[in-house]
């Protein structure tokens, strides 16, 4: 497999949604695929244990997409190969009763990683300018001061959210997280097939909602608010990569090979050194130990 141009997949300039591709197999088999996996999150596993031994540094990676996008299979393969204490999914859904009586990115404020750890966010602070754009009426459950009809939620009131996400983005990445945003791009076709799919396999069946459905109708809008917030959004400091989503190995490759090229190039991770009176014991300690089989 031919090295992987991340830069073909990052948004620095506002882009055409319509335009990018929804499929790549990156020129070889599943086979090939699995195999190239396997040793970019092996890698990824390796830097997140010197990531947890530095303490300074947390990772922030944010999943959006269409339903079937293969969201949830993407952090299962991904992610598999990382320590389980280092790392943290976060599945957002609708906003609980508590989640409402406070601002809308408070749920996801208080989700962030610890310092020398990943979190997932599977679905994102992002749902607040997608799903609630094409849906306005959902706002309303919010209690925003001012807002007391649909009609009260104007392009103003957009704009703000937009600037909103973005100071928490930039305020969270001066203090230490590093922000990856993926949005995997399904074409429509190949979302009809795997809803067929669910449909036809019994084992899958309850991944299915009538709602899929209902949503699906809604198309075109969603694809508009995704452009718009991608465009709106997309900053150096937390850049949003759109990967072709349509052959599901190869998006989780494209995704870990990001994440591992990008961590790599902050070579301020690295173990600690040891305390110089530990480094200087060592061999005492060593002994010590040693002589307990005796």
């Amino acid at each position: 497999m031919d090295k992987i141009n991340i830069g073909k997949y990052r948004v620095d300039e506002p882009i055409n949604i319509t335009e990018r591709a929804t499929y790549d197999d990156l020129g070889v088999d599943k086979k090939a695929l699995r195999k190239a996996l396997k040793t970019v999150s092996s890698e990824l596993a390796e830097f997140q244990d010197t990531l947890y031994a530095h303490g300074k540094y947390g990772v922030l990676i944010c999943l959006q997409g269409m339903d079937t996008a293969g969201k949830d299979s993407l952090i299962r393969e991904v992610f598999k190969e990382l320590n389980a204490r280092g790392i943290v999914v976060h599945s957002f859904k609708v906003p609980t009763k508590v989640e409402l009586r406070h601002d809308y990115l408070w749920r996801h404020y208080i989700a962030l990683p610890e310092r020398g750890k990943f979190s997932v966010f599977n679905r994102t602070h992002y749902e607040n300018v997608l799903v609630t754009k094409v849906h306005p009426h959902y706002i309303l459950g919010e209690r925003i001061p001012g807002i007391e009809s649909v009609a009260d939620i104007n392009n103003g009131f957009w704009e703000k959210r937009y600037r909103q996400i973005n100071d928490f983005e930039r305020h969270i990445a001066e203090n230490g997280t590093l922000i990856f945003k993926f949005f995997l791009h399904l074409s429509k076709e190949e979302q009809r097939q795997r809803l067929l799919r669910r449909l036809r396999l019994k084992q899958k069946n309850w991944k299915f909602s009538p709602g899929d459905l209902k949503e699906r109708k809604l198309w075109d809008d969603y694809q508009t608010c995704y452009q718009e917030a991608i465009n709106k959004t997309s900053k150096p400091h937390a850049p949003w990569y759109i990967v072709p989503a349509d052959d599901k190995n190869a998006a989780r490759v494209i995704v870990a090979t990001i994440l591992l090229e990008s961590l790599k190039k902050y070579k301020d991770v690295k173990v600690p050194e040891l305390d110089e009176e530990i480094k200087t014991n060592l061999e005492t300690f060593k002994q010590e130990l040693e002589k307990e089989k005796e």
